[in-house]
């Protein structure tokens, strides 16, 4: 099961190369993505097993937790190595009731950069995303922010979050963006706009919720088992096959807080979906 990555690679900003299967650290965090784990130490194992498996691409957010993914993965992984690429957000304020307060205002996400600088223990941060517009703040001002800090050598590469085209095309007129994190799975495609986007810019497309486990339909689910029944894999390892299969720019992030399940999800960039099982996938999630 400990099948090292073997996803193909993708060029981040044109020039930063990493596997394309990476790590999402969401899960490295307490009930609610609120508080620390319940076993920190686990946590960090699940980190740096996912180094060891080549998974050299590695996305957090300071609003996991909030702060304690950043802080477990600087405890666990050497974050300034030339060969890891550690992305963090910023963006999402949380409070104990577990909501996302967009907060784009650009003095709070210099601020939020300097926190995640500290936590992550770097000088600069490999890939630095917006997390999600905020209605209330100009969102041209949010990425001339972003844009500022690149220039100033804190953030290497830019990345946005659940955008849509014409923000994208936006945010491109101000700064080279290097990726794109909006939902998109197997069983949801109703962001296939701007993965399309993505493709014509040379934009990385990071697919959150990249499982997609509790919202497939009959028919996807369907298509899905047979397929995992085919290949002696489970559903959520064909789920991750389909991503890599479906796009060259895809970079899924699948995220866990087990050592099993996280070997299990390297795993599937062993997994080759033939022609006709990939057409299969591609009808019934349209």
């Amino acid at each position: 099961m400990a099948t090292q990555n073997q996803s193909e690679t993708f060029d981040l900003g044109g020039e930063t190369t990493v596997n394309r299967l990476g790590f999402g650290a969401m899960r490295l965090t307490g009930e609610d993505i609120i508080g620390p784990p319940a076993d920190e130490d686990e946590a960090r194992r699940v980190a740096q097993r996912a180094v060891e498996l080549d998974v050299d691409f590695v996305d957090t957010a300071d609003s996991y937790g909030p702060g304690v993914s950043e802080r477990i993965l600087g405890e666990a992984l050497d974050c300034t190595r030339d060969d890891l690429v550690v992305a963090t957000k910023g963006g999402l304020l949380r409070n104990r009731d577990g909501d996302w307060l967009p907060h784009g205002d650009p003095d709070y996400l210099r601020n939020a950069v300097l926190c995640s600088l500290d936590r992550l223990r770097v000088d600069s941060i490999d890939l630095y995303q917006y997390h999600r517009p905020d209605p209330d703040t100009d969102f041209e001002d949010s990425i001339h922010a972003l844009a500022e800090l690149k220039d100033d050598g804190v953030v290497d590469h830019v990345g946005v979050s659940n955008v849509s085209v014409d923000q994208l095309e936006t945010a491109l007129d101000i700064v080279d963006v290097a990726t794109v994190q909006n939902r998109f799975n197997v069983g949801y495609r109703e962001e296939s706009d701007v993965l399309a986007a993505c493709e014509d810019h040379g934009v990385g497309f990071i697919p959150w919720y990249p499982l997609g486990a509790s919202e497939l339909d009959d028919d996807v689910a369907a298509a899905v088992d047979d397929v995992a029944d085919a290949h002696d894999a489970s559903p959520q390892q064909v789920a991750i096959a389909w991503l890599l299969g479906h796009s060259d720019v895809t970079l899924p992030i699948p995220g866990t807080g087990s050592v099993a399940h996280l070997e299990e999800n390297v795993a599937a960039s062993a997994l080759e979906l033939t022609d006709d099982e990939m057409a299969r996938l591609d009808a019934v999630g349209e």
